[in-house]
């Protein structure tokens, strides 16, 4: 089983985190931040990753440190789950509609960090959260985790909507670059090293 768990502790947050890429789906998420929470759970649901998330963070200043910092754990379990990257497909892509929103999702496991984003939100909440987040979010998640990640709504009118497709985009794209591949010999790049 690819696992991992992951500590940090700062003057502003506290989080712990478990993944197991090799899982069911089956999360427990606590935040501080609902609108992550949902999130989490979706892209866990969607990945069929088991994943565990407890944080807390400085949240009467605002959500930033917390959210960000949560992107930075979570890319960090999933690099010390990935391990050596033997075996796997390495790229990962879906394109997945949520009512009238549809996401499109591509993830290369690349160890080089790249984001590619763009989510044309004309809201600047979704309730009380700050839709820059969700940026601040998968950019700490990209540095952290060494990973390539293009994620783009095309198009939508309902900011949840468009998130939320973002994140089951994100889900099955990365349950897609994680799995398992039976003719993949060793790591999957010429460079022989990921």
């Amino acid at each position: 089983m690819r696992k991992a768990k992951i500590s940090r502790r700062t003057k502003e947050t506290d989080i712990r985190i478990d993944l197991t890429l090799d899982g069911s789906g089956r999360h427990r998420i606590s935040t501080s931040v609902p609108f992550l929470d949902h999130m989490l759970s979706l892209l866990s649901a969607h990945g069929l990753f088991n994943l565990r998330v407890q944080a807390r963070g400085d949240t009467e200043v605002d959500f930033h440190h917390t959210v960000e910092d949560i992107g930075i754990s979570l890319g960090s379990a999933l690099k010390q789950a990935l391990g050596g990257k033997e075996g796997i497909r390495r790229y990962g892509s879906a394109f997945v509609p949520m009512d009238e929103s549809l996401a499109s999702v591509h993830v290369d496991l690349s160890g080089r960090p790249c984001l590619i984003y763009h989510l044309p939100l004309r809201r600047r909440k979704i309730g009380d959260f700050d839709t820059e987040l969700v940026k601040e979010f998968l950019q700490a998640l990209v540095n952290s985790a060494a990973i390539t990640l293009h994620a783009q709504v095309t198009y939508g009118s309902n900011g949840h909507h468009m998130v939320e497709s973002l994140f089951k985009g994100l889900g099955r794209a990365l349950r897609q670059a994680v799995s398992r591949d039976e003719q993949v010999r060793g790591v999957p790049s010429t460079k022989g090293k990921l």
